[in-house]
């Protein structure tokens, strides 16, 4: 592969990169490098508690006794400053890496001095850190941070900053190199006893720690020299090939079924195999023992990604958020170079737009990894099909004639990082997110089990206002044609003695989702089914002269997310047949972008009640309320049937029959009319209709 000196001379994307990362680090020139001397907390404390969004951080600013919400809140003391300190000593290792990677393009001396004081530093700091005394008992603890976890992954941030300046000829002190050397086996010793601790005596070797324990012991011994020592790494419990085994499903899924941690996984991974290599060790091409591997990883995420490149964010993590889009760009460079794959590029292009604005290759991840000479990252475009992954849970339906794909949750819980989601569908459209998974703010907010976590949050049912109990669901039939694509899922371990079946039907014109529940038995207070359905954009209502707005806002109830939810208006439908309603929702920049458009056509059955609601938004700002749609029937059973459609033309859809044989309903949109009838034994039947008369 191309070095960083000769991509800077060859590629015009990268000089330009370089020169503005060295115009990033001019303010060193000036002013002395302060590294802390305290220990850093928990990052996922450095969250507004009013607001709930993370607070405000200025890396070059020095030090910080006061930490700002984006929306004007000003917090003081713990635990805001232990968690700025994690973000100070993570951006500290950055520059060290980015100094060393301007030196390995120009041979500047400031930088490659920039880099080793930096290093030098923490190689001094870190002997005289304690044990952390205040990370909280559930964690395997740290020195420098509340978190081995956190330690692990600076240290290696570190080490390929000083792996960097050796390869390119930089020669530290006798007394540097004494240090740094001491700092390295004080590492060594301190990842080898978290990782005993993890491994042998919690029995938790799937543990995403193990991947990242694992990055910087191979980092320690690269940056050492101690080959022989590599081999411990890669064969026996919680071993690379092992943890590979065990931590991703055979269908390539990180086993948390977390979009976020299949990629924090994956950057270790890539990061040991980084450093194998120097030992002539190729784990890029590793296999686990059932096939698992990291370009398999990769190929997930192209899988999962929307048209448009976006990752939906599944179970724990991040909506959207400026380190998170860093590590989406430093595994694509990465990918991209090693596997050389063009599908790569538009998950790439995503976070590089997230990141500045543009679908063009720059900043440190770029310069670090990209190999490519073309600076634009168009968005590849190809006939994409549907996916099913059986083991992990998931499966996509697409459509080469319809801007819409629906993405459906059937798998495993999650463990520590799932949520109560089983049935939880995420719409998309080629341009963006139509209803998303709203993602997960840092832990320390309150709203993590409050909201995100719960039901309520997603686009599921939850019944008796009550969270779904933790389980795994089931594909009972997947089907893709050249017409449509079927998706047919069961829970029946959500609520005691109900059985929740989703019936999906992707066709060139339409989504039909027919959600079916059967309560067996139960409590009269359980037999409230509440429907949910939570779009991200600017939710429009026909003028109905039956929808009473409420007064005054007023929360659903207290407990399993329902304190979150108000109520806006209400539409009941007090006949005895379904009646049909309907709404719209408009996206894009300002909310006004015609071709990204969605309407909906819903079934109220009879006795049910549709409520426009508003809760907490995407996690990148919780505080922007979004509004949506919560269908609640009680009764035994229920049917919720709806049909999303692109474009401002909603679909006609009416029942045509139940009472005394099958559901039935039918659709009429784009001079078609077409009749699907429910057979519970069957699964989706279609009969078609065109342009007939019933």
């Amino acid at each position: 592969m191309m070095t960083i000196k000769e991509k800077a001379v060859t590629f015009s994307w990268a000089r330009h990169a370089v020169d503005k990362l060295k115009t990033e680090l001019d303010f060193f020139r000036s002013e002395e490098i302060l590294l802390p001397e305290e220990p850093g907390g928990w990052w996922h404390q450095y969250v507004c508690p009013r607001h709930h969004t993370e607070l405000i951080f200025d890396a070059a600013e020095r030090d910080a006794v006061v930490f700002s919400c984006p929306k004007g809140c000003k917090l003081e003391g713990e635990p805001y400053r232990g968690a700025w300190l994690v973000y100070r000593h993570q951006a500290m290792a950055r520059y060290a890496l980015q100094a060393a990677a301007v030196y390995a393009a120009d041979g500047e001396d400031f930088y490659s001095g920039l880099a080793r004081t930096i290093l030098a530093g923490y190689a001094e700091q870190f002997p005289l850190y304690p044990v952390h005394p205040d990370a909280q008992p559930w964690m395997l603890r740290g020195r420098a941070f509340h978190q081995a976890l956190t330690e692990a992954i600076w240290s290696t941030t570190l080490i390929r900053a000083y792996l960097l300046l050796v390869d390119h000829g930089v020669t530290f002190t006798a007394g540097e190199e004494k240090k740094l050397q001491a700092f390295f086996t004080m590492l060594e010793e301190s990842m080898e006893q978290y990782r005993r601790i993890l491994i042998h005596e919690k029995k938790n070797a799937e543990n995403n720690y193990t991947a990242w324990l694992n990055a910087s012991l191979a980092c320690v011994y690269a940056a050492k020299g101690t080959g022989e020592k590599l081999g411990s790494l890669l064969e026996g419990e919680g071993g690379f090939y092992h943890h590979l085994s065990i931590g991703v499903k055979p269908d390539g899924f990180e086993f948390e079924g977390s979009t976020y941690y299949h990629i924090f996984v994956l950057r270790a991974y890539l990061i040991a195999a980084e450093m194998a290599e120097r030992f002539g060790v190729d784990l890029y091409d590793a296999k686990g023992d059932q096939g698992q591997s990291i370009r398999g990883m990769f190929q997930l995420l192209v899988k999962l990604s929307g048209d448009n490149g976006e990752l939906p964010a599944l179970h724990d993590g991040p909506y959207a958020r400026v380190p998170f889009a860093r590590e989406i760009a430093e595994v694509f460079e990465i990918g991209c170079a090693v596997y050389k794959d063009p599908t790569f590029h538009p998950v790439l292009a995503k976070a590089y737009r997230y990141l500045y604005g543009q679908e063009e290759r720059t900043g440190l991840e770029a310069v670090l990894y990209g190999q490519e000479e073309s600076m634009e990252l168009h968005s590849a475009s190809w006939k994409r099909a549907s996916v099913l992954l059986p083991d992990s849970g998931f499966a996509i339906l697409r459509h080469p004639g319809n801007p819409l794909s629906v993405l459906a949750d059937f798998g495993e819980h999650g463990g520590s990082h799932g949520h109560y989601d089983k049935l939880h569908i995420t719409i998309m459209h080629r341009l963006g997110e139509v209803a998303p998974e709203l993602g997960m703010v840092p832990y320390g907010s309150t709203l993590r089990k409050e909201w995100y976590a719960e039901t309520a949050s997603h686009n599921t049912v939850s019944i008796g206002g009550r969270s779904q109990a933790p389980h795994t669901g089931s594909c009972r039939q997947f089907r893709q044609e050249n017409e449509d694509t079927y998706l047919w899922i069961r829970s029946d371990g959500a609520y005691e003695e109900a059985v929740l079946d989703r019936h999906l039907l992707l066709t060139d014109g339409w989504l039909l989702d027919w959600f079916h529940v059967e309560q067996v038995t139960g409590r009269e207070q359980d037999r409230e089914i509440d429907w949910w359905y939570h779009p991200t954009g600017h939710l429009l209502f026909p003028v109905e002269s039956s929808r009473v707005r409420t007064d005054s806002p007023a929360v659903l109830g207290q407990e399993a997310g329902y304190g979150s939810v108000e109520v806006l208006s209400l539409l009941k439908n007090e006949t005895d047949c379904a009646l049909r309603a309907g709404w719209s929702t408009r996206h894009g920049e300002g909310g006004h972008d015609p071709e990204y458009e969605v309407t909906v056509s819903a079934l109220l059955p009879p006795g049910s009640i549709l409520h426009e609601i508003r809760t907490p938004g995407i996690t990148e700002d919780p505080s922007r309320r979004i509004r949506g749609i919560m269908l609640r029937h009680r009764g035994p059973s229920a049917h919720f049937i709806t049909v999303y459609r692109a474009g401002h033309e909603p679909a006609v859809l009416k029942l045509v029959s139940q009472a005394g044989g099958p559901a039935r309903i039918q659709i009429e949109a784009d001079g078609q009319r077409v009749a699907y009838c429910l057979n519970p034994e069957a699964g989706l039947i279609q009969e078609e209709y065109r342009n007939t008369e019933e």
